[in-house]
């Protein structure tokens, strides 16, 4: 007959075998999809190409916006700073104006997929800039931070663009991550920063890779806890961190514009968001058709107008 002393180690060792089963070998899955998902081991990798060209909409989206933008190469100047000691590159398109828009993109797209959004902007009286997000396209950087180390690199785009480009304005227009990367360059970011544009900002990174990891069937359990733990140690960032925590402080001019269809950025959350919104300048807009990113695709008069309307409103 077992001692109870040895009862009590049985159990206490049953338990470390179950954690250990449990939490250890999807670590090495889950490590495995933050390499995948999040870092960027050399320029191959999320360079200026299309990242889903198997996507008929993406592609799309690439091919439509470089053959508007080709037709102003006469406008175009290419642009870097340097932050975070990372080089980081961009395209400055000047028709003349003292106000810009900077455009952002999403997770894995170069500065060629902002290509597609800059009409509204040229047709509202706005230079362009577009840029390479770190660990993107042209420049540096080893992890994809999900906004909350690129919204730094975006203020010194921004501080450039006023300093050296003689810009007096700006707004910022974010898609996805660049929504909530608009959101922190704003709130941090210098007077001249006069407002964003928002397309399917979620309320953080880990909701959103939940979401996506539910639509591709894949388990989030213990996977997602993982990620955000190895994103702590080995990007330095806190995914459970983002716009949600931030909006209720915003109080500049603020455009949300979301798809009753986004999987990702689901409708109920992105209400949340809006209502939290302490901006006295807020404004929301719903479109009945669009995946996550592709709202514009499948309404962009009515996306375009919405822009318009809202740059005029706000007197920007």
């Amino acid at each position: 007959m077992l001692e109870p002393w040895q009862i009590v180690l049985i159990v206490i060792g049953a338990i470390l075998l179950i954690l250990f089963m449990i939490y250890v070998p999807p670590f090495f899955i889950a490590l495995k999809v933050f390499k995948k998902e999040l870092t960027r081991p050399s320029k191959d990798k999320w360079g200026r190409e299309c990242s889903a060209p198997d996507n008929e909409e993406q592609l799309r989206m690439h091919n439509t916006g470089i053959d508007y933008m080709d037709s102003f190469k006469d406008k175009v100047k290419e642009i870097h700073i340097v932050n975070d000691n990372l080089n980081l590159y961009g395209e400055f398109y000047d028709f003349g104006y003292k106000k810009t828009a900077i455009l952002l993109q999403g997770r894995t797209e170069s500065l060629l997929y902002c290509y597609y959004y800059a009409k509204p902007y040229v047709e509202s009286n706005f230079n362009i800039i577009v840029i390479d997000s770190r660990a993107h396209g042209n420049s540096d950087g080893l992890y994809n931070c999900v906004g909350l180390k690129e919204y730094k690199d975006v203020i010194e785009w921004a501080k450039y663009a006023h300093d050296t480009l003689n810009q007096e304005e700006i707004i910022i227009h974010g898609i996805c991550i660049g929504a909530s990367t608009a959101l922190y360059a704003s709130y941090f970011g210098p007077d001249y920063i006069k407002g964003i544009i928002t397309d399917g900002m979620y309320i953080n990174f880990y909701e959103t890779f939940k979401n996506h990891m539910i639509v591709d069937h894949r388990p989030i359990f213990p996977f997602m806890s993982e990620i955000a733990l190895i994103a702590r140690f080995k990007a330095g960032i806190n995914i459970k961190k983002g716009p949600i925590n931030l909006i209720g402080k915003y109080n500049k001019p603020i455009l949300f514009l979301y798809s009753k269809e986004d999987k990702f950025s689901l409708p109920p959350k992105s209400e949340i968001l809006f209502n939290k919104c302490g901006s006295k300048g807020k404004k929301i807009v719903w479109f009945d058709h669009g995946a996550h990113s592709h709202i514009r695709i499948n309404n962009t008069e009515k996306y375009d107008n919405a822009i318009k309307e809202f740059i005029k409103e706000k007197n920007f």
